[in-house]
């Protein structure tokens, strides 16, 4: 409860947990990472989204000081990952895609092996850990026999065996399928709302993340092209609405309201709004005409925010 409290302290307070400036990194002469500068701050869920090869991966490495940057600086706790690098492993969790976990043995098995050389070991919180994944029922089964979502889950249970106050999770959803995803985003929230943990979550897939992260880092051919909020990166980037109605309107309804329109079939329409606010301006104007079924914003998604972003980077 005391960690929690101070994680909730600094939070307030806005420290940042993590700044780097103008980092470089090269492999032989490929460039990978090229003047990437940002900040988190204490108790932020963070998106780092890209595609693969982007970076992301070594971004981790660099921050966990497995790896040392060519150029640029960067501190985690306030620390240079390449000179304290242990200090800092001991305060952060890192789930990778091979999650590391030995297959003969059962779940409970692990966290107790892993909590005992990470000298945290303590049986109240690998039950704990076992209950809060879900996996208390499954505590003997040897992890060879676990589904992906399982694994993935008791990854997690691992890397927080020490109760860090910095997560790093690269490709949490990967293999899942939906329910398993939906689940993931839950316990990650979850696990933001009651340790306090930051977390940093790498994908390529933006779309999952829409609901849980809050801010997003763009990473595209190992530069930084863009950072914020949701709302920041729509109002910069998202321009006029398309909003895809769903109702008994005609085309000649539709052409009434006074808004571009395009028409879809099956009773839809994809409208062109200049301003979010105008949206319930066209919903009145729909219900004017006849029923409304569906009404959904198509162009404000992570996923487009993100291609938009790196259009007009690319135009450059």
């Amino acid at each position: 409860m005391e960690r929690l409290q101070e994680r909730s302290q600094r939070k307030k307070e806005g420290i940042a947990l993590i700044q780097l400036n103008q980092i470089q990194k090269k492999f032989g002469e490929r460039v990978i990472l090229e003047d990437v500068s940002y900040y988190v701050q204490q108790g932020d869920i963070v998106g780092l989204l890209g595609p693969n090869g982007a970076g992301k991966t070594t971004l981790i490495r660099l921050m966990n000081g497995v790896i040392s940057p060519d150029g640029g600086t960067l501190s985690v706790f306030g620390l240079n990952p390449a000179q304290q690098g242990n200090e800092i492993r001991s305060r952060c969790g890192v789930v990778t895609e091979s999650a590391g976990l030995y297959q003969d043995m059962s779940a409970r098995e692990n966290l107790d092996f892993f909590s005992r050389l990470y000298s945290c070991r303590s049986a109240a919180r690998i039950e704990s850990l076992l209950e809060r994944f879900q996996l208390a029922k499954h505590g003997e089964k040897k992890v060879g026999a676990y589904s992906t979502g399982m694994k993935k889950r008791l990854a997690i249970a691992k890397a927080m065996l020490h109760e860090p106050e910095l997560l790093f999770l690269d490709e949490p959803t990967n293999g899942l399928d939906p329910d398993g995803i939906r689940d993931m985003i839950g316990f990650l929230r979850q696990l933001n709302q009651e340790e306090g943990t930051t977390i940093m979550i790498c994908s390529h897939v933006l779309y999952q993340l829409e609901d849980i992260c809050d801010t997003y880092l763009f990473l595209d051919q190992g530069r930084l092209i863009e950072s914020g909020t949701l709302p920041e990166l729509e109002a910069r980037y998202a321009g006029a609405v398309k909003l895809v109605v769903e109702s008994t309107l005609t085309l000649k309804d539709a052409l009434s309201t006074g808004f571009a329109c395009e028409e879809l079939g099956q009773g839809k329409f994809m409208f062109t709004v200049p301003a979010r606010d105008e949206v319930p301006d066209l919903l009145r104007k729909v219900l004017s005409c006849g029923e409304l079924y569906s009404a959904e914003i198509v162009n404000r998604d992570l996923e487009s925010l993100y291609f938009e972003v790196r259009r007009r980077q690319h135009e450059h």
